[in-house]
């Protein structure tokens, strides 16, 4: 059986990671959101030891660079908790349109919970050499660009462009080249 371009293969190597809200739908519009999505970033960082190289968080997708030991566990943790607090969160500020879009977007399989957050996995693409890596956290960083949100990715608030210009970002990160 062949390697899948969509596992994680090893320990020791960052992945390029992608996790998509289903549908579409752009519930990362709200900032109290985004700060859910930071603090679990936080969380992984301090507590799993995972080191986080670049990210950005767009309306409804997040793209990050990470590294650390047992990744697909601790990445899958982060979806399940980030996306029973998402659901917290709407639930007690009557986000009720997010929540009903959250709820006719849950697959029929997904049985333990009403709503369904995030898609299923988050496609990791491991990283062997600097100038994938680099490649990657372009990627990364242009993708508000490229929506048309920004002129420069640094003007971006939810990535780490701002860290690699040497300006201070939102999340501490992990800088691979300067």
């Amino acid at each position: 059986m062949g390697r899948s371009r969509y596992k994680f293969h090893e320990h020791g190597y960052p992945y390029f990671l992608t996790n998509s809200v289903v549908e579409g739908i752009p519930i990362f519009k709200e900032p109290e959101i985004v700060k859910l999505i930071l603090e679990g970033f936080l969380f992984l960082q301090h507590k799993r030891e995972v080191e986080l190289y670049a990210y950005v968080i767009m309306e409804n997708h997040i793209h990050y660079i990470a590294k650390g030991n047992n990744l697909s566990e601790h990445i899958r943790n982060f979806k399940s908790f980030s996306a029973h607090q998402i659901i917290k969160y709407l639930k007690e500020n009557n986000k009720n349109r997010a929540l009903s879009q959250l709820k006719r977007a849950k697959l029929s399989h997904k049985v333990e919970s009403e709503y369904q957050v995030w898609t299923e996995g988050s496609h990791p693409i491991q990283i062997f050499t600097y100038e994938m890596m680099a490649q990657k956290a372009n990627y990364i960083h242009y993708n508000p660009v490229k929506r048309g949100y920004v002129d420069k990715p640094e003007h971006w608030r939810y990535s780490s462009a701002r860290d690699y210009k040497g300006m201070e970002g939102v999340l501490p990160i992990t800088i691979f080249f300067g």
